[in-house]
């Protein structure tokens, strides 16, 4: 068995960026720390890697914690590493963000965690370097939601097109042609008429769709041509 020679400590951490949509805005999940340093203060939710995981799973393990949720759509950000980032020991931060539905979250769990859904446009200050850390998310998010069907990620399992509409506006912030915005969005070949109609009040009579699963892997990297010229990355 080899191993290094012993040098200076330093902590793996991972935090993970918690994206939601309640109908209306993007939110984060955010935690009101309870604990020095910063105790108090809203944070990202995160932890310490431990010695028999692989960062994946790690990442797996802070999600189920804090919502209760399995198999969500995560994804690997960026590492933030700073020596001063944080002032209780040199550590080095592994982000990720994640995408969840909402109403399918461990309420308690999220309470137990003295945590809360906000709106991105509302969020408090943040610890450390989170705040640097959420706008990177976003930046990626809006990125790859111009070039792959990630939205659907955000959604119940039977949704209309407004609510669709609704999703998009609110990740890039900014109007969308309704007509333009469904004609493309169906050329897609995506959805799935459940032949039902939406009961919500805004939407009332919205014919509600389901995502075709077998079509969204399949085309997962060729859904980018319904969002406007302007939204696509360069």
């Amino acid at each position: 068995m080899y191993s290094y020679p012993l040098s200076s400590r330093i902590l793996l951490a991972i935090d993970c960026i918690i994206f939601g949509f309640d109908g209306k805005d993007i939110k984060l999940l955010l935690i009101k720390r309870n604990f020095e340093p910063e105790m108090g203060k809203w944070s990202l939710m995160g932890g310490f890697l431990k010695e028999e995981e692989d960062l994946e799973a790690g990442a797996s393990r802070i999600l189920f914690d804090l919502t209760g949720l399995k198999d969500v759509y995560v994804e690997q950000l960026e590492v933030f590493g700073k020596v001063n980032r944080d002032p209780a020991e040199r550590t080095v931060s592994v982000v990720f963000f994640a995408l969840i539905q909402i109403e399918e979250h461990d309420a308690e769990a999220v309470r137990s965690h003295n945590a809360s859904w906000i709106s991105l446009d509302k969020r408090p200050q943040l610890i450390f370097d989170h705040e640097q850390m959420v706008m990177r998310a976003i930046e990626h998010l809006r990125y790859k939601a111009a070039l792959h069907p990630i939205g659907f990620e955000l959604l119940p399992e039977f949704f209309s097109i407004p609510q669709l509409q609704k999703l998009y506006e609110a990740i890039y912030n900014t109007p969308l042609d309704r007509r333009n915005f469904s004609r493309k969005l169906l050329s897609t070949g995506l959805l799935i008429d459940t032949g039902h109609k939406s009961s919500n009040s805004t939407t009332k009579k919205a014919t509600l769709y389901k995502l075709d699963t077998v079509r969204y892997k399949e085309k997962f990297h060729a859904f980018w041509n319904f969002m406007p010229d302007s939204m696509k990355p360069v």
